[in-house]
C-alpha cells in the first residue's frame, strides 16, 4: 500500500513540476483569469459544467467564486450547471443527455458571459454541444481538458490541456487550475473593494 501511495505522489509531483515550468501553460491560466475578471467586472457570470468528477470540480469552482476562496469579499456570479436535478433530469428525459448543459447555456447565458467546460477526454458530447451553443450566443468559451485536447471538430476561445493520459491526474490538475483562477480573481476583487473604500 505504501509503495502505491508513494508512486501516486511521484507521478503527481512530476506533472505539477512540469506545468510549473511550462510558460505557455502559465500564460494560458493568466489569460483565462483576465477573461473571468473582465466578465465579472462587466456584471456577467461564469457558467461551469462537467461530468462525474468534473461535475464536482465545476461545483467546487463555482462555490469558491460565489462564496469565497480565502478572503472575505463581495460575492461574484458563477453557476455550476451540474446541480439542479430537476433541470438535469427534465432535459435528459425530454431532449437527451447530450443536451443537459447546452439547454442551460441557452437559457442562462448572455453575451459577455463565460462558459467553462471540463472534459478530461475532450470528447464529452454534452460539454462539446454546450461549447457550440455558448459560442453562438456570444459567450467566451474555456475548455479544461486532458492530453488529447478537444475533439478535432470543436474549439474554444481558451483551451488548457493537461499532458497526462490518466483521468485522475488530469482531474487533480484541473482542481489546481481552479484554485489558481479563484485566487487571482479573488485578489483582484479584494483590491477593487479596497480601492472603492478609499475614495
Amino acid at each position: 500500500m505504501q509503495h502505491g501511495i508513494a508512486e501516486e505522489l511521484r507521478v503527481a509531483s512530476r506533472l505539477f513540476g512540469e506545468l510549473a515550468d511550462d510558460q505557455s501553460f502559465l500564460l494560458g491560466v493568466e489569460a483565462i483569469a483576465r477573461c473571468w475578471l473582465a466578465t465579472l467586472a462587466a456584471g456577467g457570470k461564469i457558467l461551469i459544467a462537467g461530468n462525474g468528477g468534473s461535475a464536482a470540480d465545476a461545483q467546487h469552482i463555482a462555490a469558491e467564486i460565489v462564496c469565497r476562496y480565502r478572503a472575505v469579499r463581495p460575492g461574484a456570479a458563477a453557476i455550476a450547471l451540474t446541480t439542479d436535478t430537476s433541470v438535469l433530469t427534465a432535459i435528459a428525459n425530454d431532449f437527451g443527455y447530450e443536451h443537459v448543459f447546452s439547454r442551460q447555456v441557452e437559457a442562462l447565458g448572455q453575451p459577455g458571459d463565460v462558459f467553462v467546460g471540463l472534459t478530461t477526454s475532450g470528447r464529452s458530447p454534452n460539454v462539446l454541444r454546450a461549447f457550440e451553443v455558448a459560442a453562438a450566443r456570444g459567450l467566451t468559451t474555456v475548455a479544461l481538458t486532458g492530453e488529447k485536447g478537444l475533439a478535432d471538430t470543436h474549439s474554444a476561445d481558451h483551451v488548457l490541456c493537461v499532458p497526462d493520459p490518466a483521468t485522475a491526474r488530469v482531474q487533480e490538475v484541473h482542481g489546481l487550475i481552479g484554485h489558481l483562477l479563484c485566487g487571482v480573481v479573488e485578489d483582484a476583487l479584494v483590491a477593487a473593494q479596497g480601492d472603492t473604500g478609499s475614495e
